[in-house]
Order: structure tokens, then sequence, then C-alpha cells
């Protein structure tokens, strides 16, 4: 499995949003979209703001393949769905502290999107 360099890791964890482009079925790109992003130790993670109903989320998981861009880097990667509830209490921890400044109407849907949560794996 391809890992992150701690260059790529740090640009992107530290940035506040991620352009995500996934592909669609046909192999073409979406119009990237941002949405927020966090790191818990060598890995990245997203998960939609609208739950399972977000475009980007229903096109994202049909394939399980984007290109995003964010902190200036620019890579292709695989989305791996993630269920690990130990996971995802953390990745619940790192967004209310990465985001709380933004207030609990942003970060609390987020919260309740644990189903959708997706760990970003460079191609």
């Amino acid at each position: 499995m391809t890992t992150w360099t701690s260059d790529e890791l740090n640009r992107i964890a530290s940035s506040d949003e991620l352009e995500m482009a996934p592909l669609r079925r046909d192999g073409t790109r979406r119009t990237p979209v941002p949405i927020w992003v966090v790191g818990d130790g060598d890995a990245l993670y997203i998960r939609s703001f609208r739950g399972t109903d977000g475009g980007w989320w229903r096109t994202a998981t049909a394939r399980h393949e984007a290109q995003i861009r964010s902190g200036g880097v620019s890579k292709d990667v695989t989305l791996v769905e993630v269920a690990d509830p130990e996971v995802n209490d953390r990745i619940d921890t790192a967004y209310r502290t990465k985001y709380g400044r933004f207030g609990d109407s942003y970060v609390n849907p987020l919260i309740a999107a644990r189903s959708t949560t997706l760990r970003l794996v460079p191609r």
C-alpha cells in the first residue's frame, strides 16, 4: 500500500479545505468540490457534510477513486470506507478540534455522518 510522505500529510492535514474530484463509473472526473479534511496519525480522512445524500460522496463510493488537491499537493487516491468505531471516534475529535471555530452548525453534521468516513490512500 502506498503511503503519504510526511510533507504531503502535513500540507494536506493543515489545510482547511481539500478539493475532491471523484471518478464517475465511466472514469471521467466529477467537478471538484471543496470539503474538509482531517488527519489521524499517518492517514487522511474525509466525510460528507450531507451524509449519504451528498452528490460527491455517492459518486466517490461508486468507484472509490478520486483526484484531490490541497496544500499544494495534487494526488490520485483510492477511497477506503471506514467503519471502525475507534477510528471514527478519533475522526470525530479531529473534526471538532480542527473546525470547531466554525460552530456546531458546521461540525455536528460531520460528526453525525460517521457512516460516510473515507480514508484517502495515495496511488
